[in-house]
């Protein structure tokens, strides 16, 4: 039997009729990797404070008119340990723990950390959907070879990502900083960079499409999420390790994930890069209620 969090401490803050692994279909599973941040620190604490951030988010979602956790049950895992784990070895241990449960059909939600993690998580997801695409939500392009002297930096993930999946299944939403290796890598490589100025700016309107629309075209049919929380505008998202200006409002990211679970099938996620602040307690409802809604999306 798979050890899981009570009602004090699981996610949505469930009893144990809807939170058992053996009987729920959604799995959080926390990993509090910190380790590479390179400005702001904290997203080691980032999956504790969504998970009792998400036991004040409402059961019922008023645009679904659903309680998702009645539907499918979301079971909780034990944080992983990874205090004295970096790197590969880190790595590794978020790879087996996460493709444990996607082979055994489970609906994954990985709370980070910092991004580094998702290069396990997706690649854990890419073994068991060989057509599988990632819709990576961020203000940072994260393509660098290596940053400080570590290729396994949250800066690096989406390189380490395109080692084993095909750049043109990368489709990268937000984007507002990046080096000139990475516009370089994005231009040669064939990723799909829809930044934010062209957002802005309406590059992608047209009579009845939207930015969103030209992102969902280049999805396949299974679909992971990344979703680095700095991606949305400091505004409404200020708890993270570097904020960056004109980011993505609260409804265009809703309208994007909503088109994506229509048109496509979201089969797992990530929440990552979220540092909470003492006392700004909105940013972690924010990222909680962001779970709940992928979860509406997707299911």
């Amino acid at each position: 039997m798979v050890k899981v969090l009570d009602i004090k401490q699981n996610f949505f803050g469930i009893e144990k009729q809807y939170s058992s692994y053996e009987t729920s279909k959604v799995v959080v599973i926390p990993a509090p990797y910190e380790h590479t941040v390179s400005y702001g620190g904290g997203t080691k604490n980032g999956p504790s404070a969504i998970i009792k951030a998400s036991q004040f988010v409402e059961f019922f979602d008023e645009e679904t008119k659903r309680e998702i956790y009645k539907e499918h049950g979301v079971a909780t895992l034990p944080p992983l340990s990874l205090d004295k784990k970096k790197d590969e070895v880190a790595l590794q241990l978020i790879y087996d723990t996460v493709l444990d449960s996607v082979e055994r059909q489970k609906f994954v939600v990985t709370l980070g950390g910092e991004h580094t993690i998702s290069s396990a998580t997706i690649a854990a997801y890419a073994k068991r959907y060989p057509d599988l695409s990632v819709l990576h939500f961020d203000a940072h392009s994260d393509l660098r070879t290596e940053y400080q002297g570590n290729k396994y930096s949250h800066a690096s993930v989406m390189a380490r990502v395109c080692e084993f999946l095909d750049p043109h299944r990368l489709v990268q939403v937000g984007v507002r900083a990046q080096c000139k290796e990475e516009a370089e890598f994005i231009r040669d490589r064939g990723v799909n960079t829809f930044y934010a100025h062209e957002i802005r700016r309406g590059s992608y309107t047209r009579v009845l499409k939207y930015w969103d629309d030209f992102a969902v075209e280049k999805l396949t049919d299974n679909v992971y999420i990344s979703f680095d929380v700095d991606g949305l505008d400091p505004s409404i998202m200020p708890a993270t390790g570097t904020p960056e200006p004109n980011g993505l409002f609260w409804d265009e990211v809703l309208q994007c994930l909503r088109k994506v679970g229509r048109k496509r099938r979201i089969v797992g996620c990530d929440i990552v890069e979220f540092a909470p602040i003492k006392g700004l307690h909105f940013a972690d409802i924010t990222a909680a209620k962001l779970v709940s809604k992928i979860l509406n999306y997707a299911l």
